[in-house]
């Protein structure tokens, strides 16, 4: 399974794209996008909109990959993670409804 930001090394190296072209592009340093393609660094949601138009990925297949990366990160290490996640989606969708009212 691929990081996002090994899709989009993959991606900007299919496109014959350098690293500094890309950085250019969502106006950063190369050395920062080389973090990010390296999951070092989690870009900004402007920047993943730059980088999903500038690599020709779906925007939101590419934010829904950072996002899952941060989420793992982040709960890979604890005793019980994917209970976790099951909770985390009740309290969600729980969230969703009761804060539209």
């Amino acid at each position: 399974m691929k990081t996002a930001g090994q899709i989009i090394k993959e991606k900007r190296e299919s496109k014959n794209m350098l690293l500094r072209h890309v950085a250019a592009i969502l106006d950063i340093d190369q050395a920062i996008l080389s973090r990010i393609e390296r999951g070092e660094r989690r870009p900004s949601r402007d920047n993943i909109t730059k980088l999903a138009k500038a690599l020709d990925i779906n925007e939101i297949d590419l934010l829904i990959q950072f996002m899952s990366d941060k989420i793992a990160a982040e709960i890979i290490n604890e005793d019980c993670p994917s209970k976790a996640l099951e909770i985390a989606m009740e309290k969600i969708k729980y969230l969703k409804e009761h804060l539209n009212k």
